[in-house]
Parts: structure tokens; C-alpha cells; sequence
């Protein structure tokens, strides 16, 4: 490893990581060799992942390179109010575990386009398939090994795209023979490791901007960085903000973040499946209380060091390059700790993305198509398609994504075209007996017709030679809506196309649909007491800091 920036303390703690990982998930991997034999062992943790795990997974799915690095540029650019995102996610968990678990659990659903196929028949189930994987190859685990491959190159020199292909066969490569298993009980370990480096470099760049490395001078550092920009501490942002558009004021709370927050957390294979593997729904629900905790806790770790290179880097020319710049002052022995926990969250994102890609293709495409296939051959073609989304991943990375600033902020836009239809779908599939397949296929279209339409009429300003063609309302009010908000109203026009298009075409079967009334939604002690201390603490901080 040729490095600018780090020690040989700093690299040997690195390595010294990379073996425990992949050292922990080959014994995860010996220790469960009969599970991982067959397709529900491989894909679901033969369904024995305990609560602790299930938390833990599902933050080291989520908190990314695309995260860290990303929402850190995005505090160091717009401020605290970035972390509407992690914040509104820890009370959408919490609306996940109430409600939607308990259906998945009932109707005995693996996978989201297995729900769509039993509530909605194998059309439905296959469209929407090949719409998550390429959105998981094609956006989200290319985001995660491009944000990477960056980060490692600022910190070691290394080329780019050489640092992008290791981090993804590394993480290919602990994953491989484990599946879900040990993906999941390493995740344990990252998020411990992610959790430990992001407090060390906040609390380095803190006592830098405070003077003094002590307590103290963290305070004093959080101190100097709300006197010198007070705009940067505000949940809540003004119509003034020059960052309205991407972050609309109250609409974070009561607008199109829910529809973002709720297509990610609940309807997402990439995430839902390792609640899905849980060992009851009861343990799935307290895992899902557990990373709602720990979603309270991220943007502290991932939001303040971007906002501390204001004062400590306020030179740098993209923003996607703060949290990076920041792990550049670390001294010796602390930067291989925060390199380590960087790579340990682009590893275990990415291990956990390639995972799932592999389970709608093999139980959502191929065992559908091929019903007669053993469990070792389909096995063996979910490893297979492992390795070849994360070739397409590499290939497709710098082309789609190296000219870009704002990855993060760029992903949730793109993301946004589709979250609306999805929500809708599964939420009347669910909710409503009368929603037809007919109906969900005009959700879906709807819903991106009119993203792709609002998309088009939000650049208007940029073609003054089209401009004119258009009603005065739309040049007036559609250039300047934040996509949040546009998300918030392709939501309503697909959720009334659907009921429209359901009312006029054939009554599901009975067999078809979900009944409510035999699903307990009753949660225990422990999970409520956990919900509502999470609802307490939000409370606290829009209030103190809107």
C-alpha cells in the first residue's frame, strides 16, 4: 500500500482489521455449513439471527461510503439539517416494526417481489425485480465502491480505481461461502469499529477547533463551530436557505421524507431482509429498535466532521471530499483506527448489498422460472451473481458516477423517482382488499411518468428556447419545488391512479389478499418503552434545534 498519509501503525491496524473480518466470517462460515446449504440458510440466516445482530446489520447495511462520505459533504455544504435523514429514519424503524414486520411475517414473505408476486401474481413480481437489481447495481452499490474508492485514495494515494476493486472483492470475498450469516454476525464487529473511529475523528477535529485535546476542548470546539455558523445548526431551514431545495423546511417532517424513508426501510430487500431473517417476529422487532437507537447516534459520528472542516479545511473545492480531508489530520495510530471503520462500512455495505442482489435474482427470477433446481444449484447461482454484479458495479462506476459532486444528495433525487410507486404498491397490497394487479402496474407507471415530469419541469429555466411552450403556473411554481416536495405530491397523484384503475378492473381473489384482521400487531413491553424514548429524544431535538 503506497500511502500519503498513513503510518506504518496506521496500516498494520488496518490489515490487522482486514484479517479479523475476514477471519470471523470464515468461522461464521465453517460453523454454519449445513445451513448455508440450502437457499434459506444461504439468503436468511436459516432464519436464526438474533435481535443484537439484526440491529447491528441493518446500520452496516445502511451506513455506506455513500453515507459517511457523502451526508458528511452534505454537512459540511448545507449543515446540520442533513441529518433529517438519519433522524426521521430512526422514527420510520419504528413504523416498520409496528406494522409492516408483522405482515411480512404472517403472509411468510422472504422477499419483496415474493410479497408482490403472492398479493399482485408473477408479473408484478418480476417487473419490480429487475427494477431492484438494477437499482442496486446500477445506483446504490456502485455509490458505495466509487464514495470509497475516493476516500481511500485521498487517505493512501493509491489509484482509484484500483482502491474500488479491492474494497469490492474483499467484501465479495467474506461473503462468498457465508451468505446472510456471516454478513450479519460480522456486522456486529463493523458497526462496533464504525461507531468507535467516527467518535475518534470528531473528537480529534473538535479539540483541534477547541485548542486543546480534552474534553474541554471538544466543548469548545462544538461552541466555535455553532458561534461562527449558526445557520449551520438549524433542522429546520428558512424559504431563504440556499439550500431549501434540498431540504424544505417543515416538509422534512410531515412531507415526502416519510415516502423516501418508508420505500428504504420497509419495502427494501437490501434492508428488510435481515429483519426477515430474525428468529421470531418478536426478535426482529427489538433489532429493529436497537438500529433506531443507533440511528439517533449516526449523524453525531458522520454529519459534525464535515461540519468541522469549515473551520479546518475551508478550502476544499467538493464538499464529498470533507470527511476524508478531516481523516487526513488524524495523527498515527488514530487514522488507522477511522481508516479501518471507513473501510469497515464500505465493506459490510457492500458485502450486504451483493448479498441481497443475489437473493431476487436466485429466489425472485431464477427459482420462479426453474421450480426443479436443487438447493445446491441455486445456491451455486446466487454466488455467481454475486460476482457479476460486482463487476458490473466496477465497470459502471466512473462513467455513471465520477463526475459528480453530491453523491449523496444526487442518490436520494434519483431514488425519489421510484420511492412514491413503491410505497403505494405495497402499502394498498397490504391495506386495501380491492387494490388489483391492474392498479399496481398503474402506481408504477404513474409514479415515474410524473417523476420523470416533474424532473423535466424543475430544468425548464436551463432551456429558454422550450420554456415558453409551457402553462405560466408550471414556469412559476414547478422549476423551484424541492424534489422532497415532489415526492410528497407523485405520491397522492399515483396512490389515486391506483385506486382509480383498481375500482374499474376485477376484485383480487380472496385468496390473494391480506386480511388484517388475523395479524397480531400487538408488541411487547420492551419494544414500546424502546419507541418511545426514541420519540422522546427527536422530540428534544427538533425542538432545541429547529
Amino acid at each position: 500500500m503506497t500511502s500519503n498519509f498513513l503510518s506504518p501503525l496506521d496500516i498494520a491496524i488496518t490489515l490487522i482489521y482486514a484479517l479479523a473480518i475476514f477471519s470471523l466470517a470464515q468461522f461464521v462460515s465453517n460453523r454454519s455449513a449445513n445451513v448455508r446449504a440450502s437457499p434459506k440458510g444461504y439468503f436468511f440466516a436459516g432464519n436464526q439471527l438474533p435481535w443484537w445482530a439484526i440491529g447491528a446489520s441493518l446500520i452496516a447495511a445502511n451506513i455506506s461510503a455513500e453515507q459517511i462520505i457523502g451526508m458528511s459533504g452534505s454537512g459540511f455544504r448545507i449543515g446540520l439539517a442533513v441529518a433529517s435523514y438519519e433522524w426521521m429514519s430512526a422514527a420510520t424503524l419504528l413504523l416498520v416494526g409496528k406494522f409492516v414486520l408483522p405482515v411480512f411475517f404472517s403472509t411468510g414473505s422472504l422477499t419483496m417481489p415474493g410479497f408482490l408476486a403472492r398479493r399482485f401474481g408473477p408479473s408484478v413480481r418480476y417487473l419490480m425485480a429487475i427494477f431492484w437489481l438494477g437499482q442496486y447495481i446500477l445506483i446504490n452499490l456502485t455509490a458505495i465502491l466509487w464514495l470509497g474508492g475516493t476516500a481511500v485514495t485521498t487517505v493512501t494515494g493509491m489509484d482509484p480505481m484500483l482502491a474500488l476493486i479491492l474494497l469490492g472483492c474483499f467484501a465479495l470475498a467474506y461473503q462468498f461461502s457465508g451468505g446472510l450469516k456471516a454478513v450479519a454476525l460480522t456486522d456486529v464487529v463493523q458497526v462496533s469499529l464504525l461507531t468507535l473511529g467516527g467518535l475518534t475523528i470528531l473528537a480529534v477535529t473538535l479539540s483541534q477547533i477547541g485548542g486543546q485535546a480534552s474534553p474541554s476542548g471538544i466543548a469548545n470546539g462544538f461552541r466555535v463551530l455553532m458561534t461562527r455558523f449558526p445557520d449551520h445548526f438549524h433542522m429546520i431551514l428558512p424559504k431563504t436557505s440556499p439550500h431549501y431545495k434540498d431540504l424544505p423546511g417543515i416538509a422534512v417532517l410531515v412531507g415526502g421524507m416519510w415516502i423516501m424513508n418508508l420505500s428504504y426501510w420497509g419495502f427494501n430487500q437490501y434492508i428488510i431482509q435481515r429483519a426477515l431473517a430474525g428468529k421470531s417476529l418478536p426478535e426482529a422487532q427489538k433489532g429493529i429498535a436497537f438500529a433506531a437507537y443507533l440511528k439517533l447516534l449516526m449523524p453525531v459520528i458522520v454529519v459534525l466532521p464535515g461540519m468541522a472542516a469549515l473551520v479546518l479545511a475551508p478550502d476544499i473545492t467538493r464538499s464529498d471530499q470533507a470527511y476524508p480531508t478531516m481523516m487526513t489530520l488524524l495523527p498515527p495510530g488514530c487514522l488507522g483506527l477511522v481508516f479501518a471503520a471507513l473501510a469497515a462500512a464500505i465493506v459490510a455495505s457492500s458485502a450486504s448489498k451483493i448479498n441481497s442482489i443475489a437473493t431476487i435474482f436466485t429466489m425472485d427470477i431464477v427459482k420462479p422460472a426453474f421450480p426443479a433446481l436443487s438447493d445446491q444449484t441455486l445456491v451455486s447461482i446466487g454466488r455467481i451473481t454475486s460476482v457479476g454484479a460486482l463487476a458490473i458495479a466496477i465497470l459502471v462506476a466512473k462513467p455513471l458516477l465520477g463526475n459528480f459532486d453530491q453523491v449523496f444528495q444526487f442518490g436520494q433525487s434519483l431514488t425519489g423517482f421510484f420511492a412514491p410507486g413503491i410505497v403505494v404498491i405495497f402499502a394498498l397490497g397490504m391495506c386495501w382488499k380491492r387494490c388489483t394487479t391492474a392498479g399496481a402496474f398503474s402506481a408504477i407507471a404513474t409514479g415515474f411518468i410524473m417523476s420523470c415530469a416533474f424532473y423535466g419541469a424543475a430544468h425548464l429555466h436551463q432551456h429558454p428556447e422550450i420554456e415558453g411552450a409551457f402553462p405560466a403556473w408550471i414556469i412559476a411554481h414547478i422549476p423551484d419545488m424541492p424534489f422532497i416536495n415532489r415526492v410528497g405530491w407523485v405520491f397522492w397523484i399515483s396512490l389515486l391512479t391506483c385506486i382509480g384503475v383498481s375500482l374499474m378492473t376485477r376484485e383480487p381473489s380472496s385468496e390473494a389478499v391480506v386480511d388484517l384482521t388475523r395479524i397480531d400487531f400487538r408488541t411487547t413491553r420492551a419494544f414500546n418503552i424502546a419507541a418511545a424514548g426514541v420519540l422522546i429524544v427527536l422530540t428534544i431535538i427538533y425542538v432545541v434545534l429547529w
